[in-house]
Parts: structure tokens; sequence; C-alpha cells
């Protein structure tokens, strides 16, 4: 167990002790890849995430729900039922509240083909290229807010959570 311990310690030090941006500021260039975790589906989503300026950026995410829960909505979920595209605003605050370099914290907004929302994740580094993300996100306003609409209208119009990989791909001087 101590052993376990002393590794796990010595990984996570190796890894706070990296020196890499989780934000760079502009021309930063940020992608996700991950699982998309919700109520009655789960499915991927990518999103690109570019810096333009010091803590502020603009990127597009797109979803699509893999596994759906077919008996639960009553209805079969058609190809445009389970996409989503978003375009993104991103206050990173990783910076500005004093975290380490290769941690991040980034409140939004965005604006989808199903609802308007908001999102808050986090970004941690491990390399120059290579780090974790986690992401909430949830409708402020829907779209079709209609309570006899169909089942399917739900799925990517919920709290949601999102968990992957995410790389630099900034092309800045070292």
């Amino acid at each position: 167990m101590k052993k376990l311990v002393l590794a796990l310690t010595l990984f996570l030090g190796a890894g706070i002790s990296a020196q890499t941006d989780a934000f760079g500021g502009k021309g930063d260039t940020k992608v996700n890849i991950g699982a998309n975790i919700q109520s009655q589906a789960t499915g991927i989503m990518a999103s690109v995430d570019y810096g333009m300026g010091e803590s502020f950026s603009f990127g597009i995410q797109a979803g699509y729900l893999l596994g759906v829960t077919e008996d639960v909505l009553g209805e079969k979920a058609r190809a445009e039922h389970r996409f989503d595209a978003k375009v993104r605003a991103n206050a990173n605050l990783g910076d500005v509240i004093g975290l380490p370099q290769n941690f991040d914290i980034y409140p939004g907004l965005d604006l989808g083909l199903k609802n308007f929302g908001a999102h808050i994740g986090m970004r941690y580094f491990f390399n120059k290229g290579f780090g974790l993300f986690t992401e909430t996100q949830f409708p402020i306003a829907k779209f079709n807010a209609d309570s006899n609409a169909p089942a399917y209208r739900k799925l990517n119009n919920q709290f949601a959570f999102l968990i992957g990989a995410s790389f630099d791909i900034s092309r800045r001087a070292e």
C-alpha cells in the first residue's frame, strides 16, 4: 500500500511540475475528444477551442448519441435526433485565479441546434500535447419547450457530463 501511495505521489508530482499551458491565450488551440453521458443516452463528442485573447476562447462542438434507451423514449431516435452541433465561448480562468500552469477551469455559453446553454469544464495537461478534460453542460433555453413534443427531443436537451482526452495543437513558439 505504501508503494502505491508513493508511486501515485511521484506520478502526480511529475504531472504538476510539467511545464505546459492548459490555456495559452491568443492562438491557443485545444481539441477535446470524449464521451457524452446523459440520461437515457451515451455518445461521443469532439470540440475545438481557439484562444481569442488572454483568457477568452471561442469554439465549436459536435456530438452524436450512440446508445439511446429506445424503450424509455417509446420512439425510434433517428440520426438527426442523435446529432447536435454548437458554437461556444469560454472564459479561461486558470491563470486569472492562480491555478498551476497546466490546469484550467473554463465556464462558458453555447448555442446549439437544440438549445442555448451553459457549460463549465476543467482541463489538466500532463505534458505539452496531452491532457484530460471533464465538462458539464446544461440547457438554459430549449428551442422547442412544448410539453407535447416527441420524447426524442429531450436527447440533446438535458444535463450532460463529458469526459475525455484533450490535445494541444497550438502552433506557438516555445
